[in-house]
């Protein structure tokens, strides 16, 4: 499922390090850690004309994930509020939009790995996008396992939201050769742990059920999902998930903030089937949406 671009994105403003400046300015140095060797943080908002949902969880995400890599001068949570403040009324955007916020270590004196070379502070960056979500909510996706498993904390902690993602492309590319719209990734066990971009659940009978996250992200929506669960009287918890478990579920859907949340109509050539007659998804779709004003932070005031 290939984003297209949308020509409201042709002349929008980006913010990076400390200046907000055309899409066609908008650089980083050839010297920063994140061209160098992927070293930042990053987190994905969804503005609504509300404000930005769950902002908060995904400052405190970001927070984190930058102090676990050691970051120095890293940002307030104040200072980002107002630099997507800024950035978003240079843009005049209200709602529809997706943030891509990044915290790179910084620029470097000299190309190396050493975090001692960065001297000149971190580098924050927001870039603002008119994009709906971007899978077909109505309709569902299709998943194929990939043979790329996903980190687990003895390679690389999933639990900091680092933008060292080739392994999410690897499995992505072997999706489009395949004909799917994503890939499913196992962990070092073979249980699923979440699809290349977005997480994943399962519903079997009256049961919600989603991969502990050990190998997985610890998604901000994902967290969503399973308060949800909570407040409409659903049975939810994590479990080490098998394929088969998967293929013979009544419905699987996946989460995040780019897709919100979306139906799996079809894994590995299993179509999903609803033996049960189960609600679940729908039930927790409906509450998803009916979450977002209560839970948006608005930085507009």
């Amino acid at each position: 499922m290939l984003q297209t671009f949308d020509e409201r994105n042709k002349d929008i403003k980006v913010y990076v390090k400390n200046q907000i400046v055309s899409r066609a300015d908008a650089k980083v140095s050839v010297f920063d850690s994140v061209v160098q060797g992927g070293d930042a943080v990053w987190e994905g908002l969804r503005l609504y004309p509300q404000g930005i949902y769950l902002l908060d969880r995904h400052l405190s995400r970001l927070q984190d994930s930058a102090h676990a890599m050691a970051f120095t001068d890293i940002p307030s949570n104040q200072d980002i509020i107002k630099a997507l403040k800024d950035t978003l009324i240079a843009n005049q955007m209200n709602d529809g939009v997706h943030i891509r916020l990044t915290l790179t270590r910084g620029e470097k004196i000299t190309s190396g790995m050493d975090p001692r070379l960065n001297q000149s502070g971190t580098c924050l960056i927001i870039l603002p996008e008119y994009k709906a979500p971007v899978y077909d909510n109505d309709h569902g996706i299709t998943v194929v396992t990939s043979s790329i498993r996903r980190n687990s904390p003895i390679f690389l902690d999933s639990k900091i939201h680092h933008n060292n993602l080739i392994n999410n492309i690897l499995a992505k590319i072997q999706s489009n050769v395949a004909g799917a719209d994503a890939a499913l990734m196992l962990d070092k066990d073979g249980f699923a742990a979440e699809l290349n971009g977005t997480n994943i659940f399962m519903v079997k009978g009256d049961a919600l059920l989603t991969p502990f996250a050990d190998a997985c992200l610890h998604g901000i929506t994902r967290g969503m999902v399973m308060q949800l669960a909570i407040e409409e009287g659903v049975f939810a918890t994590e479990k080490n998930l098998s394929l088969t478990e998967l293929y013979t579920a009544d419905q699987v859907f996946c989460s995040g903030t780019m897709g919100e949340l979306t139906p799996i109509t079809m894994i590995d050539g299993r179509k999903i089937v609803n033996k049960s007659g189960t609600d679940i998804f729908e039930k927790l779709n409906k509450a998803f949406n009916l979450s977002v004003p209560n839970y948006c932070v608005p930085i507009f005031n």
